[in-house]
């Protein structure tokens, strides 16, 4: 056991293929979020109009990518746009053939699911005295949404949204279905080459327990600098 963890672990190709895997993860990871959250916010102010026409389309999209499993979705994305008439003829085809795009769209779009009803609940809790004060101060729908509205509901959403970023990050292990050579996909590799299950596996496993704590560190500073004036003094 000693003997093969030094041998995996003295050969610099087993680090720089961590490596690259990590670069990969947190690449995948942090841009669908970036583009996810962006989708998001909009789509959290339509989901709160009393409109059906306006909010009815957002539950739908909702529903579906949270009712249905991230892996389902990125297969879908992955394997079901070959099959779209015209598709491999296209300028498109340059981006979708390469398994990093179809799993950035998969990841992207079911984040942006899970972060629109967390959004959706924050904007509906803010307290009707905080609205009812900018009416009286003659402020517009667009700039009590801007001023008071989206900046109490962000706050809010802190905690559950941490809870999305690490959900984001464990469901991010499924890049390596499609052949992309994140951390998970790493750990196959030095499996496959040393034969060592568990020395490769047991790696990336605290790999990603580190990268979890990092990211509750930084949602707890978060929390105490953006919600500290709700702290009993």
């Amino acid at each position: 056991m000693i003997e093969s963890i030094t041998e995996i672990f003295s050969n610099p190709w087993t680090w720089a293929h961590y490596w690259d895997g990590f670069v990969m993860t947190v690449q995948l990871v942090f841009i669908a979020l970036l583009i996810g959250g962006s989708l998001a916010v909009p789509l959290a102010i339509m989901r709160t109009s009393s409109n059906p026409f306006i909010n009815w389309p957002v539950w739908c999209f909702t529903y579906v990518f949270r009712g249905t499993p991230l892996l389902i979705q990125l297969y879908l994305i992955y394997y079901g746009v070959t099959l779209i008439d015209g598709i491999q003829e296209s300028f498109w085809w340059v981006i979708l053939k390469r398994a990093y795009y179809p799993c950035l769209i998969a990841f992207a779009l079911n984040t942006a699911a899970y972060t629109t009803e967390i959004f959706r609940g924050a904007i509906e809790a803010t307290p009707r005295g905080e609205i009812e004060a900018a009416k009286a101060y003659g402020m517009s729908w667009g700039k009590r949404m801007k001023r008071i509205v989206l900046p109490s509901a962000f706050r809010r959403a802190i905690p559950a949204y941490s809870n999305e970023v690490i959900f984001m990050l464990h469901a991010s292990a499924i890049a390596s279905t499609v052949t992309i050579i994140d951390l998970l996909g790493a750990a196959r590799d030095v499996y496959a080459r040393y034969y060592a299950p568990f020395e490769a596996f047991i790696s990336i496993g605290l790999i990603y327990l580190s990268l979890t704590f990092a990211i509750l560190a930084v949602f707890k500073q978060l929390e105490k600098r953006l919600l500290g004036h709700l702290q009993p003094r």
